[in-house]
């Protein structure tokens, strides 16, 4: 074992460090390290796992990818897309998309004797998900609409049954305009109720048989408005292994192979091209969030705040264990000296002082983990904090536990502060052994 390292661990566990200042020093900048990797995983584990909980709820409601027509205009009501070069077939034999559905939309107004709610219409096929859908039913089913003729029963959103004071099996009146032509009139029975926490698709929309929108929209019985591609969602070790054949294809050096590990794995993105080839030249591709901007705007800010939050506890962590070290050289100036006098040279002594410091630092980190993952599988698993869905889109802190940024927490913590150790350790190159000796 190499002096350094040996002697660091000696003075670490020698019975001497109990009654004196270090002792003091010690418990604080291990308190420091443990409110560092607490705060720092309740960030990235929220922060990640918010971003992740919402684009997760748009693309089970809406797909992960949809195709529209070149032709769609910013209005609600969709254009049919065109059959040169779409090939549904073969889009859905990619292997990253987990299923496909067919959907039109029209906009229109729903009324009662007091009430009334602008609505967007999406008419769904016989293709539709239903299980999928299941995790935001409150109450029914999901429409059931068949190849041939109408299904007359809607799902509406818990908003919308609320504002217009709807339950199960009532009836609601549904006007459809079209220019210069006069309004159109559907009656529809409440089948089910659904809930995504996610205002712009709660305040709006309404789910129902496709056909009905091909018959007011003029369409015929296969013309669709767009298409709803959902992705796989892939296992940790699933991840793990396409990260790595993406850093084989773009790049090997280190820093580049590292970077795309511990980056977020998009599979939406990577399925895009491959998507894209059987869409046909008048359609296009649009994913989850740019569907929804202010949503996109919003869930950017997080990776600013996480960033923001991790320097500041990563500093005020650095100060301390500094502070420790400095604390911990001056304490032992006359052990410095007595090394100096056998020989030992200013490089063997700094290295000692830093794995000194490292090493007093382990128990923090211990006791930082314990803590930090209790308080988020208590808030997995039993979803204590809750938040308004109207301001947070989710209503409970979602929480991440993705391996790899909790590893990297620790280990980061821990080379980044061995580093940030160095500078201060060249005081022990200006202590005279003579004069440290002769120290009290």
């Amino acid at each position: 074992m190499k002096f350094p390292l040996y002697f660091s661990r000696k003075i670490a566990f020698s019975k001497d460090n109990k009654n004196n200042l270090s002792r003091v020093i010690v418990v604080i900048g291990r308190l420091s390290v443990a409110i560092g990797i607490i705060v720092s995983l309740i960030t990235i584990s929220t922060g990640y796992g918010s971003k992740k909980a919402i684009k997760e709820r748009l693309a089970d409601f809406s797909g992960n990818i949809n195709v529209k027509s070149t032709r769609s205009n910013s209005s609600y009501n969709t254009s049919v897309l065109d059959n040169d070069g779409l090939d549904i077939k073969k889009i859905a034999e990619i292997p990253e998309v987990a299923g496909v559905q067919k959907y039109a939309t029209v906009t229109g107004i729903m009324r009662t004797e007091k009430d009334f709610a602008g609505i967007i219409f999406k008419g769904i096929g016989t293709d539709f998900d239903s299980l999928r859908f299941k995790k935001f039913l409150v109450q029914g089913i999901s429409p059931k609409p068949a190849d041939k003729g109408y299904f007359n029963g809607v799902t509406i959103s818990q908003k919308i049954a609320a504002d217009l004071h709807l339950k199960l099996h009532d009836s609601i009146v549904t006007v459809f305009s079209k220019e210069d032509q006069q309004p159109i009139y559907r009656k529809f029975e409440v089948v089910g109720i659904y809930k995504t926490d996610i205002k712009l698709i709660d305040d709006q929309t309404v789910l129902g048989d496709i056909n009905h929108v091909r018959k007011i929209q003029n369409m015929s019985d296969t013309d669709v408005g767009g298409l709803d591609i959902f992705i796989k969602d892939y296992s940790f070790f699933e991840t793990f292994m396409a990260k790595l054949k993406k850093a084989d294809r773009e790049g090997n050096s280190i820093p580049h192979v590292m970077g795309l590990i511990f980056e977020k794995y998009d599979s939406s993105s990577e399925a895009m091209p491959a998507i894209e080839k059987f869409v046909g030249y008048k359609n296009y591709l649009e994913n989850a969030l740019e569907r929804y901007p202010q949503i996109k705007d919003w869930i950017s800010i997080f990776d600013i705040n996480i960033a923001l939050i991790i320097v500041i506890m990563l500093i005020v962590v650095i100060i301390n264990i500094i502070m420790v070290l400095l604390i911990l050289i001056i304490e032992r100036t006359n052990s410095i000296g007595l090394l100096k006098t056998l020989g030992a040279t200013n490089r063997q002594i700094r290295a000692t002082f830093i794995n000194y410091t490292l090493i007093i630092m382990i128990p923090g980190l211990a006791v930082g983990n314990a803590i930090g993952l209790s308080l988020l599988f208590i808030q997995k698993y039993f979803g204590v904090i809750k938040l308004n869905p109207e301001n947070y889109y989710v209503s409970t802190v979602p929480v991440d536990l993705d391996p790899l940024p909790i590893i990297s927490i620790s280990f980061g913590i821990l080379i980044i502060s061995g580093l940030a150790l160095i500078i201060p350790s060249y005081l022990i190159s200006k202590i005279s052994p003579v004069k440290a000796i002769k120290y009290n």
